[in-house]
C-alpha cells in the first residue's frame, strides 16, 4: 500500500535501557517545506549507544536514530528536494533566523532541534530514523545521493562524516601538514582518510588495537613519534588530549570534537600556548556545507577506502535492539533497514 495514502507506518520507540518497542504510527499531513522521507537504512551513531547506555540524556520515549538515508515520498510546498530522490539529512533543525544562525552557527541555533533527539509525544513524533518514514520540518539541510553510492557508505554522512568535514575546516588546510588523530572509530577513520586524500601525513592513535590495525587502511602511516601540526581528537578523553597538545609543533592547532559530555578538566599553561603559538577549537555537530562536502567525498573514495566492510548487515526494525551494541571486531558501525 502507498505510505502517504495509508497514513501509517511503523517506528521503533525508544523506552529506556536498551528496550523499544514497534507502533504503528499516523504520518501527519505535510506543511510547508517538510519532507517525508522513506528511510533505507540506517546506521548505529556512538551518540545512540551512549543514550541507550545511559551515558547521555535523551527524550524518553522518542524514535533515536539520526545517520540515515533514504526516499523522499512527499513534500510540503517549497521543500528543496524532490519525490523519488535518494537522500541523506542534517542532524540539526534551525530556525534561520535568530543570531546564531545569522551568523553562520545554525548547528547552535538558540531555537535548534535535533533528528533522533526529540520526544515521541512532543509535535514532532516521527523525528528519528529507527523507523519506515521519517517527516524532515523545514529548514533540514539535505543532501541528493549520487547513483553508485551505496546506502550503507551514505548513511554515515549525515552525522560521522560531516563532523569530520567540520574539523578539518576548523584545522585548516592539511595539504603537506603532519596530522594526528586520536580516536581510531568511524570518525577519527573518516578523518584519517580525508586528511590523507587532501595530502597530510595522518597518524592514528587509539586505546583499541583492534581497531587501530584498520588505521593503514585509511591512509594512515606508522610512526607515532614525531611532532605534528595539527591534532584532532575524537576520543573526549583528558589523557589523550593532554597527549595530542604536548605533541603540538610551534603554530600547531588541536581541534577537539570528541568531549560531548563532562569530564576530567585538562590543565593547560597559557604561557606554553603563547609562546609556541597554539590553537585549540572545538567543533559540536555541523553547517549545512559540511554535509554536502561529505557525500561529495564519500563518492570520490568509494572504491579507495573499505567503506562498505565498516558497516554491518542491516537487520530489520523489529531486531534494532540487537543492533543497539558496540560493533564487533573489524565494524565499526551496525545498521538497521526499516523495510526488510
Amino acid at each position: 500500500m502507498d505510505p502517504v495514502s495509508s497514513r501509517l507506518t511503523t517506528a521503533a520507540i525508544w523506552i529506556g535501557g536498551a528496550d523499544v518497542v514497534l507502533r504503528r504510527v499516523e504520518i501527519p499531513e505535510l506543511t510547508d517545506g517538510e519532507i517525508l522521507v522513506r528511510v533505507r537504512l540506517a546506521t548505529v551513531c556512538g551518540s545512540d549507544l551512549h543514550t541507550v547506555t545511559g551515558r547521555r540524556s535523551g527524550a524518553c520515549p522518542s524514535i533515536l536514530g539520526h545517520e540515515a538515508v533514504g526516499d523522499v515520498v512527499a513534500v510540503g510546498a517549497g521543500a528543496p528536494v524532490s519525490v523519488g530522490q535518494r537522500i541523506v539529512w542534517s542532524v540539526t533543525v534551525a530556525c534561520g533566523d535568530c543570531a546564531r544562525c545569522r551568523a553562520g552557527r545554525t548547528a547552535k541555533c538558540s531555537a535548534v532541534r535535533k533528528v533522533g533527539h526529540e520526544p515521541f509525544h512532543g509535535d514532532w513524533p516521527l523525528s528519528g530514523a529507527y523507523a519506515e518514514h521519517i517527516v524532515l520540518p523545514h529548514g533540514t539541510a539535505t543532501a541528493v545521493v549520487p547513483p553508485g553510492l551505496p546506502d550503507s557508505v551514505a548513511a554515515p554522512a549525515a552525522c560521522a562524516t560531516a563532523t569530520v568535514m567540520a574539523t578539518i575546516e576548523a584545522a585548516g588546510s592539511v595539504r603537506g601538514r603532519r596530522v594526528l588523530v586520536a580516536g581510531a572509530g568511524m570518525l577519527g577513520l573518516t578523518a584519517v582518510a580525508a586528511c590523507s586524500e587532501a595530502g597530510a601525513e595522518v597518524q592514528a592513535v587509539d586505546i583499541d588495537p583492534e581497531r587501530l590495525t584498520m588505521a593503514p587502511q585509511f591512509g594512515a602511516v606508522t610512526a607515532d613519534t614525531d611532532p605534528v601540526d595539527i591534532a584532532i581528537d575524537f576520543t573526549g578523553s583528558a589523557n589523550a588530549i593532554d597527549a595530542a597538545l604536548r605533541r603540538l609543533d610551534i603554530g600547531g592547532v588541536l581541534v577537539l570534537a570528541g568531549s560531548v559530555a563532562p569530564g576530567p578538566s585538562l590543565a593547560v599553561d597559557p604561557e606554553t600556548l603563547v609562546r609556541r603559538w597554539l590553537t585549540i577549537t572545538g567543533v559540536h555537530n555541523y553547517e549545512p556545507r559540511h554535509l554536502g562536502r561529505a557525500v561529495d567525498f564519500l563518492h570520490r573514495t568509494v572504491g579507495r577506502y573499505p567503506w562498505y566492510d565498516v558497516v554491518a548487515d542491516p537487520v530489520p526494525l523489529a531486531q534494532l535492539s540487537t543492533a543497539l551494541h558496540r560493533p564487533p571486531t573489524g565494524i565499526l558501525r551496525t545498521a538497521v533497514a526499516p523495510q526488510l
